[in-house]
Order: C-alpha cells, then sequence, then structure tokens
C-alpha cells in the first residue's frame, strides 16, 4: 500500500493527459486540515519519466507539517491552531516555544518545568566565549551567529544522536536557551563591553535584556514596558512555515546533519536581505528619505517600475492582505516610543509619516502594499538602541524555536526522506574533451587584463 493510499484525506484523483504520447495517469489529491489540496506526484518520474518545474519552489509542497498554517489571502497565521494575535496578546515567548515544540499549551505545572529547564540551558561553555575573540570587532553579528551555533557541536556531543529521542530534546533546549546569550554576546562583543552572564532568576527576555544592555558599573533597570514588547516580538517572529530559513534547516537536517549544524545553516538563510534583513533595510531607506519633506518623492519613486527604488518594509510575498503580524508590531512600537519619550526622533518621524501616507495612497491600498511586520519592527528595534547589524540577529533568537520545532517533526516524520530536488538541464550536449593545445585561443578573461 502506497503512502497516499495510507492517507485518509484523497479526494477523486487528478487525470494528467500527454496530447504527444496520448499517455494519461492519475495523480492522488491529498487534503490538508486547511489550505489548499495537494498533487501527490511522488510517482510522477516513475511513471512518465518527468519531473515538475518550479523555480522557488512556489508551488510545492515539501514536507507534511502540523506547526503553523498561513492563509496569506485572508491574512491568516496560526501556530498549532492558535492565532497569532491571540498568542501574542496574551501568551508569553516561553509558552510559545512550548506550544510549537509540543504541540499544546503548557498546563500550569509544565510551564514552569519548561521555563526552569530553558534557564538552566542559558549558560555558555567558557571556551565557547573564547570563540569570540577569533573574530573581528567590526565583524557582522551574524557571521559571529553562524560561527558560534554551528561550534555548539564540537561542545555538546551527548546531544547530536538525534535517533535518541532525549538527545533530540536536550538539544532543542539548548538551542532556545543558549541562543540569547549567543546574540546578546554578539553584540557585546562588537560595541567592545564585558561579557554578561546570564541569571535564572529573571524571564527569557529580561535576561536577554539584562544580558544585551547592562554593564558592570551600574544596576540596570528593566522596564516592563519594554520587556513586554521584545517578548512579542519574539513571538510574532516564532515560526513561519515553510521560509527560505525553515526549509534550509530541514534540507540540512535531511542529510542527517546535527541539530546545531542545521540551525547554523537557517541563520545563514536569514542573513539574506530577501529574508530577515528585511527590517534592517527598512531603516537604510529611511535614512536615504533623510526627511519628511521628500517623502512624496521617494513614493513617486516606487510607483515608477523604471525606478530601482524599491519601497522596504511594505507588502509581503506570502501575504496578499494584511500581515497578521504588523498590526500588534505597530502597537508595540508606538507604546515603546511613547515610553521613551522619542516621537520626535527625526528618522522615527519620517517612518511614521511614511506609514500614514502609504496606508491613505490609492496605488498602494490598489496593490494592497500594508507596512509588515517588519517595517514595524524595525522602527521598534531602532528606538531600543539596537545597531541595524543586530535586527536579524534579534529575528534568529526568536525563529530558532520554529527552526528546531521543524527540525524535530522533520526527524520524527516515518516518510523523511534526503532532500534532492531536480533541475532543468540546459547546458551543452556531450563534447569530445580537447587537449589544452588545441583549443581557442580566445581567452574568456580578457577583461581581467584591460587597464
Amino acid at each position: 500500500m502506497t503512502d497516499y493510499e495510507e492517507n485518509k484525506s484523497i479526494n477523486k484523483p487528478f487525470t494528467l493527459f500527454n496530447n504527444e504520447t496520448g499517455q494519461s495517469i492519475e495523480i492522488p489529491i491529498l487534503s490538508g486540515t486547511e489550505g489548499p489540496n495537494v498533487l501527490d506526484i511522488r510517482s510522477l518520474y516513475k511513471e512518465t519519466g518527468m519531473f515538475t518545474y518550479d523555480p522557488g519552489f512556489t508551488s510545492t509542497a515539501s514536507c507534511e507539517s502540523s506547526i503553523t498554517y498561513i492563509d496569506g489571502n485572508k491574512g491568516i497565521l496560526r501556530h498549532r491552531g492558535y492565532d497569532i494575535n491571540d498568542l501574542a496578546t496574551n501568551s508569553d515567548f516561553l509558552e510559545v516555544c512550548y506550544l510549537l515544540l509540543h504541540g499544546d499549551l503548557p498546563s500550569p505545572t509544565d510551564k514552569i518545568k519548561f521555563e526552569n529547564v530553558i534557564s538552566n540551558h542559558t549558560m555558555l561553555h567558557e571556551q565557547i566565549m573564547d570563540l569570540y575573540t577569533g573574530f573581528r570587532r567590526d565583524a557582522h553579528p551574524m557571521a559571529i551567529m553562524v560561527g558560534v551555533v554551528g561550534a555548539l557541536s564540537a561542545f555538546y556531543h551527548d546531544s547530536t544522536d538525534f535517533s535518541d529521542i532525549n538527545q533530540r530534546m536536550i538539544a532543542c533546549h539548548r538551542l532556545i536557551g543558549k541562543i540569547a546569550t549567543i546574540g546578546a554576546m554578539a553584540y557585546k562583543y562588537s560595541v567592545g563591553q564585558p561579557f554578561v552572564h546570564p541569571r535564572n532568576e529573571l524571564s527569557y527576555v529580561e535576561n536577554f535584556l539584562h544580558m544585551t544592555f547592562s554593564v558592570p558599573t551600574e544596576k540596570y533597570r528593566l522596564n516592563p514596558i519594554i520587556s513586554k514588547a521584545m517578548d512579542r516580538f519574539f513571538i510574532l517572529h516564532a515560526d513561519h512555515e515553510q521560509n527560505a530559513s525553515t526549509s534550509t534547516v530541514r534540507l540540512a537536517g535531511s542529510s542527517g546533519a546535527n541539530p546545531f549544524a542545521c540551525i547554523a545553516a537557517g541563520i545563514a538563510s536569514l542573513w539574506g536581505p530577501a529574508h530577515g534583513g528585511a527590517n534592517e533595510a527598512v531603516i537604510k531607506m529611511l535614512e536615504e528619505i533623510k526627511d519628511i519633506k521628500n517623502i512624496p518623492e521617494f513614493l513617486n519613486k516606487a510607483k515608477d517600475k523604471n525606478d530601482p527604488f524599491r519601497l522596504m518594509g511594505f507588502g509581503h510575498r506570502v501575504y496578499k492582505n494584511y500581515d497578521p503580524r504588523a498590526n500588534v508590531m505597530k502597537k508595540s512600537a508606538h507604546l515603546v516610543l511613547e515610553e521613551l519619550n522619542m516621537l520626535d526622533d527625526p528618522l522615527l518621524k519620517i517612518a511614521l509619516e511614511l506609514e500614514k501616507i502609504a496606508l491613505q495612497d490609492t496605488y498602494f491600498i490598489e496593490k494592497k502594499l500594508y507596512p509588515n511586520v517588519d517595517f514595524y519592527s524595525g522602527i521598534f528595534l531602532k528606538s531600543l538602541g539596537f545597531p541595524t547589524s543586530m535586527f536579524t540577529v534579534l529575528f534568529a533568537i526568536g525563529r530558532t524555536v520554529g527552526w528546531v520545532s521543524q527540525w524535530k517533526e522533520m526527524i520524527e516524520d516515518p516518510i523523511n526522506k534526503i532532500g534532492r530536488p531536480r533541475q532543468l538541464y540546459k547546458g551543452k550536449n556531450s563534447r569530445n574533451y580537447q587537449n589544452v593545445d588545441s583549443r581557442d585561443k580566445r581567452s574568456i578573461f580578457q577583461w581581467l587584463w584591460k587597464k
């Protein structure tokens, strides 16, 4: 019996007909809990000798998952069935971590136990901290994150055998607990300040803020409004289905790589400006605009298809409606700006005015180019004093729980296979080898020698 015959959610098969050969095959249709049906093409190559062509895999389901559901047209984002707005408003980050890992919200007892487990994994091995000194002081914090997270596998050999469920969970807990410490230390190293060790009596977010901003010379005062806003930031970035970095983690994990290496691969993917670097690009755009009076000019540039300028932080590849995370992030950003008396900051004033004008502009309304979570998170993080180079690091801290949850789900999937995408080959046909003396004397590198 095939896998799709075992799946009870099968609809009437889809018939594929080849006009050239007269061949027809039936492709099973699978149904998920929600979302569009899926054509099961696992036997397509075997039966037809053909692959499908889908650059970017935008029409391909690479796996079966029960963690996150997105409906981009309706602006829906749910984790294990819970709406993201409900979680961000009523829950806290570690509770969401438990939900993503285990499938349900924790009981009061389990919540306390889980918080204690994560707190007990926040410290780093002393030799890991020595790794930081191998980087230049001006190294990008994401470069440090990739290196240090990848190096964890050299220190924790007791949690790299993922066939053991206990080792799998220890690895997940270690990564969630240590990623905040690694990120905070990347910041400290970049500004030349001493590392601050974690404190178990603080909450996850309070601990992160303390490790990031406290200094030995004075007492650091935690602000509950800022702590809550930071907690929401992590919740909003915890998971987002099969995006580029999550797919990278799954692909790396499918080869049997250890979990620390897989998460390092995810961090590297997140570093790209088209993915996790979008909120950093928002601030750069605001700096380019320079003044409120220049906003109309830049909006016109954004509307001009021939102009390379793009309005960063507006619209989303998945959401064709309002990004469901954006409204929560917007409220948090405004609360923090008000708390810090920063509503008069020149760059932030540009952002707020740009938001106001774009939401009223017919062009952006018709194209549904609403401000997304990256637009507001960039403003929020800048107001807290984070340099733009740290923005993607903060994204990675929040997303780590999503990565480990997706990795864990993949490892436990009975039909898990090593990822091996196919290709449409457009290169040369078979050619005879020529000795170097008989080859064309022209050089393709002539441009290198031009002065």
